[in-house]
């Protein structure tokens, strides 16, 4: 196996070194588990991953010693596997038992080995395989860490003592299992919410300055190259389209079910297919700055967001360990029986609670994954399920990203064709949705518009002003051209009031400080909205509120058609935010729904912010949840997913006290062996963290509430 580095980024002050390698050949899980193990191990790493089915290893080092040491550290261990087909750290970890196949080597040990050995050898190898657990309890305690592992090393130690060498190893083979079955399932959920969105592309097909193509690994990929893809095949970076033509596939990146159209000039994402043609690609961005990277990124990273449940029953298992040595001592006292003192120390609470509680949140997440919903952590799930008031930013959110030109109103002395004309001029320049609708409206229409006029100027949230042919112009809101400006709208009152009656947006034109058109435009409702509004109210949000910068008609419109009571209108976009912050200084707990970015502000104040796919990449980089599928039906689904998963959890913990507390009853009132408590002990565990990972179904609950 060969490794190269295929990106890097320098430390800052708040992020440490970031190193990706990539494998020329594939791993297996095996020898993928083994290395993050190995690198786990090294000091000053932090956020290892390594995913066989890329052959991708990442890991973040804290200094320029711990990199080196992680670098050499692959290399020593690729060139030790080429000659012995084996690492050192891969025989420590199979006699620890930190790794599935030294779960398998255990149970081997145990119930094939075992048996054919002479006492005298069994309690040799007992002794042997029960050290390495009795130094890691050491350690701990070194540390001022009186945890599980200090429990086991106490229970091993005693039954040494009383040369109970059978129990010893039934103990040190359930260890080893139950650690592999930990790595193995938090490794699996993990690896499970990035394995869809990991691109599989080896090599590219790069044009050379002579016209030919050649094959080029991705990692040697720089920006500036012009790459070809044909039909069928992925995008592997982001880019622009320098020549061709074809349909490509955005579905993995905007959720969007039809292929669109890209030639000339046309922007292009890694994990997009080419369905159709052929392009010719000039690289802009490529490796960890791709778009489809910084979701996998945002995914591996998201375990780390930690709620404040997962906190809370670690808490809890860390203060049960030291109640657990306090029965055994007096067990002990009052007993004098040290078999049932060394029964009490092999039944703890925090194994069920600190693997079963992550594990839900983990399967949660991957749930949402699967759905088309990245969450960015666990604390988010709580907040989602904790929220009780909802907050909808009313264009591109509940409406369609879409909109489109209504109607064209000329004032006296100019012509509706013209107005349209100078608009889509000064419109083109931007990229938002009602730009795009005046100007697909122009060209609709047939209308040029030549580039004649100066600079465009943008006023934030209001509109522009430019000069056209030594005449003045400015476009924007009502706000904008009658206030703020001074231009006299009167010639449109009664044009106003029957566009803003049907709940249309008006823009308007003024030329040398006259009014000279007005365009409505119809931002149409998402055809969901309404439905979900109704289930969202049913699943417990107290408080619905819409938010927009349009006027009170407009608002009053759109939110009776929706079913909701309480709207802010003529809100500007750094008001949003204070909105959102009012009600939580009320002691409101908000999710923040929202797609632009003026929305930005807000989605961060929020408990709990919620972007559209379909939005800028601010709201999608500031929110706590993104939906790739843009639709408003994934907010009742994200709201019964954390219900599930909170509730869950709180099964997991009473089930794991109750049998947990039974099991301790049992030592102590009915004198149950060691060897039969930590049988008891581990079977709970191992059900307790199946249950976890136990697939959502929600597909009945969300039919009842939606109706779909």
């Amino acid at each position: 196996m060969k490794f190269e580095i295929v990106h890097e980024l320098p430390a800052t002050e708040r992020r440490p070194h970031r190193v990706r390698l990539r494998c020329a050949a594939a791993l297996t899980p095996r020898a993928a588990l083994l290395l993050a193990h190995g690198l786990a191990a090294l000091p000053g790493l932090t956020g290892v991953s390594v995913n066989h089915r890329t052959g991708r290893v990442l890991f973040f080092a804290e200094s320029p010693e711990a990199r080196a040491a992680a670098l050499a550290h692959v290399a020593g261990e690729t060139c030790h596997k080429a000659r012995h087909g084996i690492t050192p750290e891969e025989i420590e970890k199979i006699v620890t038992g930190e790794n599935p196949v030294g779960g398998v080597a255990a149970l081997v040990r145990f119930f094939i080995v075992r048996p054919f050995l002479p006492w005298s050898l069994r309690a040799l190898v007992s002794t042997a395989v029960a050290i390495p657990f009795i130094l890691k309890g050491c350690r701990s305690l070194a540390r001022g860490r009186l945890n599980v592992d200090v429990l086991d090393a106490s229970a091993l130690t005693v039954s040494l003592l009383m040369r109970d060498f059978r129990t010893v190893s039934l103990l040190t083979m359930l260890l080893a299992v139950g650690d592999a079955l930990e790595v193995w399932t938090r490794q699996r959920a993990l690896a499970s919410l990035t394995e869809s969105l990991t691109l599989d592309v080896d090599s590219v097909w790069v044009l050379q300055p002579d016209g030919t193509e050649a094959a080029r690994p991705l990692g040697q990929v720089r920006r500036g190259d012009l790459i070809v893809v044909n039909d069928g095949s992925s995008i592997p970076v982001d880019g622009i389209v320098e020549s061709g033509e074809a349909l490509v596939n955005q579905a993995a990146m905007t959720g969007e079910s039809m292929p669109v159209k890209r030639s000339h000039g046309g922007a292009v994402y890694a994990g997009t297919i080419v369905e159709e043609g052929r392009l010719v690609i000039r690289v802009t961005q490529v490796g960890e700055s791709t778009r489809l990277q910084q979701v996998v990124t945002f995914i591996e990273q998201s375990e780390k967001q930690k709620s404040a449940i997962e906190a809370r029953y670690t808490s809890l298992a860390n203060k049960a360990v030291p109640f657990t040595f306090a029965l055994a001592g007096l067990v002990w006292l009052f007993t004098r029986n040290i078999y049932r003192a060394s029964s009490v120390l092999l039944v703890d609470y925090s194994c069920a609670l600190k693997l079963a509680t992550p594990l839900a949140v983990l399967t949660a997440m991957r749930h949402g994954t699967q759905q088309g919903i990245a969450i960015r952590g666990g604390r988010y799930l709580e907040a989602i399920r904790e929220a009780d008031t909802l907050v909808f930013d009313k264009t591109g959110t509940l409406t369609t990203s879409q909109p489109s030109v209504a109607e064209v109103v000329a004032a006296p002395g100019h012509d509706p064709r013209t107005v349209l004309g100078i608009m889509a001029c000064l419109e083109e320049h931007f990229p938002h949705p009602i730009a795009r609708a005046i100007v697909s409206h122009a060209s609709a229409e047939g209308i040029a518009h030549e580039e004649e006029h100066t600079e465009v100027k943008y006023v934030v949230a209001h509109g522009i002003s430019s000069h056209l042919h030594g005449h003045e112009m400015y476009l924007g809101s009502r706000h904008y051209i009658e206030h703020d400006e001074g231009v006299d709208l009167a010639v449109f009152a009664d044009a106003i009031a029957r566009e803003t009656a049907k709940g249309h947006s008006v823009l308007f034109l003024a030329i040398d400080g006259k009014a000279a058109g007005m365009v409505s435009i119809q931002d149409p409702l998402r055809p969901e909205a309404r439905q979900v509004v109704s289930a969202m109210r049913a699943l417990g949000f107290g408080r619905i509120l819409m938010i927009t910068g349009d006027g009170e008609k407009t608002a009053r419109t759109v939110a009776n058609e929706l079913g909701i009571t309480e709207f802010r209108a003529h809100v500007l976009p750094t008001d949003k935010g204070k909105i959102v912050m009012e009600l939580t200084r009320e002691g409101c707990k908000v999710m923040m729904v929202g797609d632009g970015i003026n929305d930005g502000p807000a989605l961060s104040a929020a408990s709990v912010g919620v972007a559209m796919g379909d939005g800028t990449d601010l709201a999608r980089a500031v929110a706590n949840v993104v939906f790739t599928n843009s639709t408003l039906c994934d907010l009742v689904k994200i709201r019964l997913l954390a219900a599930r998963a909170l509730a869950r959890i709180h099964t997991n913990a009473r089930l794991g006290i109750g049998l947990n507390s039974l099991y301790l009853l049992g030592a102590i009132a009915l004198g149950l062996p060691p060897a039969l408590t930590a049988v008891l002990h581990n079977l709970t565990t191992i059900g307790i963290s199946l249950n976890a990972i136990r697939p959502y179904s929600l597909a009945k609950a969300y039919r009842r509430h939606t109706g779909g």
